[in-house]
C-alpha cells in the first residue's frame, strides 16, 4: 500500500520521505491555508522533494474554470495530480483533464455510487473520506470495502486513497481491504511506530543495560 502525506508542511514531508514513507502527497485548499504560503510556490517546493503524485485542488465551482485551473496547476510540475470535486462540474473536468494526459483525483466521495461514475469518468485516484463518515455514525471503512469490491468486479483501474484518516487503526483496516493507497497527517504516519509493548520493553531494556556497566561506544 502506497502512503501518501496529508500536509502541505514542507518540512514534515522532507523528514518522511529521507525514511521512504512518502510516496505521494496530497494537500488542499484548507492545508493551504495552515502552511500559510502561496499555492503555486509551495506546491512547487513540494514536488521537489517528493518523485510521486502530488495533489493540487482547484477552487472553482464550474467546469470550465475548474479545467483552467487544473491545466495551470499541472504546468507546476510532471507529477501534479489535479485534484476535483465530486460534483458533476468537477466529474467534467476529470474527464477533461484525464484525457489530455493529467493524472486526476476526485475527492470528497462518500458513497460507491460516486466512486464508480468517478471511475467512468477517467479518474486516476478516488478519495473517500472515512472520518468524516465515522463523524456522523456511518463506518467509513464500509465505503473503502463497497469500492473495492466494485472496481474488482469490472477492473477500474482508478486507485482507491483512502482519505480523512484519523488513526492508526483506520491505516490498518484500509491495508487489510486493499485500498491502494493511503493519505494521513504525518503525525498518524508516525504514530505507526509506536506500541506501548515497545516502549515497556526497551524500558527495561535500558534498565539492564545501565545495571551491565558497560558501554559500546
Amino acid at each position: 500500500m502506497k502512503f501518501f502525506v496529508d500536509t502541505a508542511d514542507v518540512a514534515a514531508i522532507a523528514e518522511l520521505n529521507e525514511l521512504g514513507m512518502v510516496d505521494g502527497v496530497t494537500t488542499n485548499p484548507s492545508l493551504i491555508l495552515k502552511s500559510g504560503r502561496n499555492i503555486l510556490e509551495v506546491t512547487k517546493e513540494i514536488c521537489g522533494i517528493v518523485s510521486g503524485p502530488v495533489s493540487a485542488e482547484v477552487v472553482a465551482q464550474d467546469a470550465d474554470d475548474m479545467i483552467a485551473e487544473g491545466r495551470k496547476l499541472a504546468e507546476i510540475a510532471p507529477n501534479i495530480t489535479v485534484k476535483v470535486p465530486l460534483t458533476w462540474a468537477g466529474l467534467k473536468a476529470c474527464k477533461v483533464l484525464s484525457d489530455e494526459g493529467f493524472m486526476v483525483n476526485v475527492t470528497l466521495c462518500f458513497s460507491p455510487n460516486q466512486a464508480l461514475i468517478a471511475a467512468k469518468a477517467g479518474a486516476t485516484f478516488i478519495s473517500p473520506f472515512i472520518g468524516r463518515l465515522d463523524d456522523i455514525n456511518i463506518d467509513g471503512l464500509d465505503l473503502i470495502a463497497d469500492i473495492r469490491h466494485i472496481y474488482d468486479n469490472y477492473g477500474f483501474e482508478t486507485q482507491i486513497l483512502a482519505a480523512s484518516i484519523r488513526t492508526v487503526n483506520h491505516i490498518t483496516e484500509c491495508a487489510k481491504i486493499g485500498a491502494d493507497v493511503i493519505t494521513a497527517p504525518p503525525a498518524v504516519i508516525k504514530a505507526l511506530a509506536s506500541h506501548p509493548l515497545t516502549e515497556k520493553g526497551l524500558d527495561q531494556f535500558n534498565k539492564d543495560w545501565a545495571a551491565t556497566g558497560q558501554k559500546i561506544l
